[in-house]
């Protein structure tokens, strides 16, 4: 699922700004000594820690740039003007020389190597999957990418995109295009294809129901939001055992086992706190899990060795876990 990395709190700063489209603002990220930073993969995202209150608000957005270039780590960020608060502090609060509290990186969307891919990035979802073309690219293989959303003049990165790839490209604003055309690109399955998407909660759900007849493992999706889970599998109580202390808690209906985990002195890493991120990812040696998260793929919840315990909860009585 995810590339090895070992994650890194980082005081950077932002070492150059620009609009890249309508809303959209392109920081670049460096060591204010100018020192290297840690090696990235595409797919790979951070941490940011925004906000006046020590960094209160942290939000991850993935890196875009050239991951050879261990000078700066390139995001991306767009105005959500009915957000939580995180892109209006980049906006409006980070400039050229401002001071940020970074960690990473993180890779759960990782780029595999070999075969055909099938590129479809749905407005700021195109920043992930730049560095995978442009890795693609680099290995000969072939690959077409389907770039939507609303505007043209809200789309970042498009001419730069299509002067470099020219016809692998295909840009389909929506107030000129229409939405895209998922039946053209996914009805019919394709012999060693990965298709990569990210982008807005709609276009995901939608990829997703096309791909339903692609082989295992073809389709490869990240979110910037989470995913609706649907009812819980066990609405009252449950328990939790830690293998390393041989405890065991108990998670109330209204407690989330990393809250129980951390009011026990049991610390296990957090961050999105809303199962989008994976950093809070734990090992289950025993027990059925309620997976609701929105990162795990389908071959690894079945496989049922992981869970983000943000959010997923237990399907059975008693979760074995391994901190």
């Amino acid at each position: 699922m995810s590339t090895t990395h070992l994650e890194t709190d980082l005081d950077l700063v932002v070492l150059s700004r620009r609009d890249a489209a309508d809303g959209v603002v392109t920081l670049d990220l460096g060591r204010p000594d100018g020192s290297l930073l840690p090696t990235w993969e595409p797919g790979a995202h951070v941490d940011l820690h925004l906000g006046t209150d020590g960094g209160a608000m942290v939000r991850q957005y993935s890196l875009c740039g050239d991951p050879a270039d261990r000078a700066r780590w390139r995001i991306a960020v767009l105005l959500e003007s009915t957000g939580r608060g995180g892109s209006r502090c980049v906006h409006y609060e980070l400039v050229a020389g401002s001071a940020v509290r970074v960690r990473g990186p993180r890779n759960h969307f990782p780029f595999n190597s070999g075969g055909h891919y099938l590129f479809i990035g749905g407005g700021i979802g195109i920043t992930p999957l730049i560095p995978m073309m442009n890795a693609a690219t680099a290995a000969g293989a072939e690959w077409s990418l389907a770039y939507g959303g609303r505007s043209r003049q809200s789309m970042a990165f498009i001419d730069e995109l299509v002067a470099a790839y020219g016809d692998h490209v295909v840009v389909h604003p929506q107030d000129t295009h229409g939405l895209l055309d998922l039946a053209g690109l996914l009805g019919t399955p394709l012999a060693d294809t990965h298709v990569y998407c990210c982008g807005p909660g709609p276009l995901l759900d939608a990829v997703e129901s096309m791909c339903a007849g692609w082989p295992s493992g073809a389709l490869h999706i990240e979110r910037f939001a989470p995913k609706a889970a649907g009812d819980r599998v066990v609405a009252g109580p449950f328990e939790v055992e830690v293998v390393s202390t041989g405890r065991v808690l108990t998670v109330a209906p209204e407690q989330t086992v990393l809250e129980v985990l951390q009011n026990n002195g049991l610390f296990v890493d957090s961050s999105c706190e809303e199962g989008t991120c994976g950093s809070c990812e734990v090992a289950v040696v025993d027990g059925a899990i309620d997976h609701r998260d929105s990162v795990l793929t389908a071959e690894e919840r079945d496989e049922g060795k992981l869970m983000m315990v943000c959010v997923s909860r237990s399907a059975c009585p008693r979760l074995v876990l391994d901190l």
